[in-house]
């Protein structure tokens, strides 16, 4: 169905309220529709079905802001920076579906649609462009960046004994495969029958095409192979080509899926778990036993590396080694030969162990003898360096050496340096 065709489609409910149709908005602005309807053609060629609905739907509600905001606005080219800045705050106070304030993340995906809008039919040279693209960076509010939410080793290890006892074959191996490939849900009832594949020793799987318009192989656990290989034998040919499907032979819905997956969680006494909750355990896992972003990313099918970098924001074990490793060396540095007291605080803590001066050229190094440095080509910039007025010829052409080689940032460090000495002095 082209794009054409949609606008004549019965609207979608919001909030209960109907929204406004193609229909409604056309005797108000002729040009504006026109314009926003030659849009959705295009796009229509290249973008996925769930897109083109997004922009639809976005399109609708700026062009029924606008003409009801000021009547006279007919076409894209009369719209102005002030019909944005109604636009954001009406979009700001609308409700969702729940009757709700959108979430930030909705009103910042509108506005990006709305921005794409102008910027392409400015690129096009459309005669009804406008004369410049009206959503600017700091229109988008900014988004909350929360780590992911995952299973800790405890339970994680409760969801899986539990997913274990699953007397339903088929159900047991489509959570099996979330959990253990970290597959989305949509990837989960788009495998086909022949997804997996032996090569060499290793049984890989093929996760289709999915979010981000590219497909991947991820390795599969010899559970899985297991798994797959029963299920195939006792299930017959499939009607779909699918490798799960529901008994009609039609592929599995979200909802079923998220039910299939809360209801282990049940089972395991661990309280409500969410399918996209297994991709991120078995992310955060990989990245705790030092596996490597790169393959982190190949495995999860991320087109870019920051959005594997948010599992490495993580408190991961790698931190916590470090943490208590350098927790011990501080403190065996903070005392004089004798053992931490068992509490907190107390008369031995503000005993100070005897100074450990490393003689630099600019300074001293005051790092306690069991604190390993990882800095040691950035000394001026570290808590434990230390200088003085004997220093300061050589701060000074230190900083006369950076300025000459336009390196302003040294320049400016060896300057506060030669300040602080000074006026200490």
């Amino acid at each position: 169905m082209n794009a054409l065709a949609r606008l004549l489609q019965e609207p979608r409910r919001v909030g209960g309220v109907p929204e406004v149709t193609w229909d409604e908005l056309r005797p108000r602005a002729p040009q504006m529709v026109a314009t926003m309807a030659s849009y959705l053609d295009q796009l229509a060629v290249s973008a996925r079905p769930s897109t083109l609905d997004a922009v639809d739907l976005a399109l609708r509600l700026l062009a029924l802001r606008i003409t009801t905001f000021e009547p006279s606005c007919k076409a894209v080219a009369d719209i102005e920076r002030r019909h944005i800045e109604d636009y954001k705050s009406w979009l700001a106070a609308r409700p969702g579906r729940n009757g709700k304030p959108l979430s930030t993340q909705t009103i910042r995906h509108r506005l990006g649609l709305v921005r794409t809008f102008f910027e392409r039919l400015v690129e096009y040279g459309h005669d009804d462009a406008p004369t410049r693209v009206l959503v600017f960076q700091s229109d988008f509010p900014e988004l909350d960046e929360p780590l992911p939410k995952f299973l800790d080793d405890p339970t994680a290890a409760k969801f899986m004994a539990a997913l274990a006892l699953d007397p339903n074959r088929r159900r047991r191996l489509m959570v099996e495969l979330l959990a253990r490939t970290g597959m989305r849900v949509g990837e989960l009832s788009a495998l086909e029958d022949d997804a997996m594949v032996r090569i060499g020793t290793v049984h890989w799987l093929r996760i289709p095409v999915g979010k981000l318009h590219n497909d991947r192989y991820v390795p599969l656990h010899p559970i899985l192979v297991e798994l797959i290989v029963d299920y195939r034998a006792r299930r017959g040919r499939p009607r779909s080509g699918r490798l799960v499907e529901r008994d009609d032979g039609a592929p599995f819905d979200r909802r079923t899926i998220n039910r299939y997956v809360a209801a282990v969680a049940k089972r395991a006494g661990i309280g409500h778990v969410h399918p996209h909750q297994l991709r991120h355990t078995l992310a955060t896992q990989a990245i705790n036993r030092g596996m490597s972003l790169e393959a982190i990313a190949a495995m999860l099918g991320h087109r870019s590396m920051d959005m594997t970098l948010t599992y490495a924001r993580i408190s991961d074990r790698t931190v916590a080694e470090e943490y208590f490793k350098v927790t011990k060396a501080v403190e065996a540095g903070m005392v004089r030969g004798e053992p931490l007291p068992a509490h907190i605080g107390g008369p031995n803590m503000a005993k100070l162990a005897a100074d450990h001066h490393r003689h630099l050229g600019n300074g001293h190094c005051t790092r306690p003898r069991e604190l390993d440095c990882n800095f040691e080509t950035a000394c001026e910039r570290c808590g434990f360096f230390e200088t003085g007025p004997e220093f300061l010829t050589i701060l000074r052409r230190q900083r006369d050496h950076s300025a000459a080689r336009g390196q302003d940032e040294r320049t400016d460090l060896f300057d506060e340096l030669v300040r602080s000495v000074t006026e200490a002095s």
